[in-house]
């Protein structure tokens, strides 16, 4: 056996078996792909058949009466996702930053470690986390200076819940900072000594230097840090759920309680009152698996954009 593989080895085919099998694994991930889609659409056709387009444009949920509409867990979903990705991005750069260009050695070895550390709690501490400390602190002060200061704007009208989008917004922002900032820590890391070197002999100070060497060459490995972030903020199911408010409106406060799609399945998959309410649920995740590869294919194009103006040598 083994003089036969030698003698395969000799010939040549031993690159096309491992190119024949390295296809295959690709090919299978599609295959995995298609087949899960493909069964969440069988399993959704009696919602897609009755409601149709509505079930998108409308918000009524009521399963006594066969009523599903999916409106207000998709605007929970992107809503959250997007300002928790807003609040995140800077915050995880700057931490990049700190670790890679500020910090001395053994000050931003630590702090990466307790970044790396956060990445791998379980959402489900967070989301315990979020609803014994974090909304109440939110519903005493937080919300209430909101209310005083800011109660003028639609964004901060209400009454202090705790339990709101506010606080979805803020668990998230927390658990995609560390995803955002290890990768980013790694992209700056890969900057070349020279370039930083000579940006500096040019008369640079340290944040011109990090401004004209650092960031434009890690940028588009910072975008994708990004896009990794909004993944994880998408589809987000327990934390999210525990801090929420389980509420499925629409409203532009961000002190009102809210709904995702995730939560939506999470609660209610176990306990479906019949095919309907079971296929409406499955519609929602059929939705969930299409948002998300629309934002991952909008974020793609982007990140491909910017990078090819930098190498255009636009940017």
């Amino acid at each position: 056996m083994e003089e036969r593989l030698d003698t395969y080895a000799k010939k040549g085919n031993g690159d096309a078996i491992f190119r024949v099998i390295t296809l295959l694994f690709a090919f299978s991930i599609i295959v995995i792909l298609l087949i899960m889609t493909g069964e969440m659409v069988i399993e959704s056709l009696p919602a897609l058949r009755k409601f149709g387009w509505g079930f998108i444009t409308g918000s009524d949920w009521d399963a006594v009466q066969g009523n599903f509409a999916a409106l207000p867990y998709l605007y929970g979903s992107v809503v959250s996702s997007i300002l928790a990705i807003l609040l995140a991005t800077p915050l995880s750069v700057g931490t990049a930053l700190f670790i890679t260009e500020l910090a001395p050695h053994k000050v931003g070895t630590v702090t990466a470690s307790l970044v790396e550390l956060l990445a791998a709690i379980p959402s489900v501490i967070y989301g315990l986390w979020g609803i014994l400390v974090m909304t109440p602190w939110l519903q005493s002060t937080v919300e209430p200076f909101l209310i005083k200061r800011f109660g003028f704007l639609p964004f901060f009208r209400g009454a202090p819940y705790g339990v709101s989008m506010l606080a979805a917004v803020f668990i998230l922002m927390i658990m995609i900072i560390p995803i955002i900032t290890s990768i980013a820590k790694e992209v700056l890391l890969a900057v070349p000594q020279s370039q930083k070197e000579a940006a500096v002999a040019l008369g640079a100070t340290r944040w011109e230097m990090i401004r004209i060497a650092v960031l434009p060459y890690g940028r588009s490995g910072i975008l994708g840090a990004v896009i990794l972030g909004l993944g994880r903020a998408i589809g987000e199911t327990m934390a999210v759920t525990m801090v929420i408010g389980n509420t499925p409106q629409i409203s532009l406060s961000l002190l009102s309680p809210a709904y995702t799609m995730p939560s939506v399945i999470a609660n209610e998959f176990a306990e479906t009152a019949g095919k309907l309410h079971a296929s409406a649920l499955m519609e929602i995740g059929l939705i969930l698996l299409f948002v998300t590869l629309v934002i991952n294919f909008l974020a793609r194009l982007l990140l491909w954009s910017v990078t090819r103006r930098w190498k255009g040598g636009v940017a």
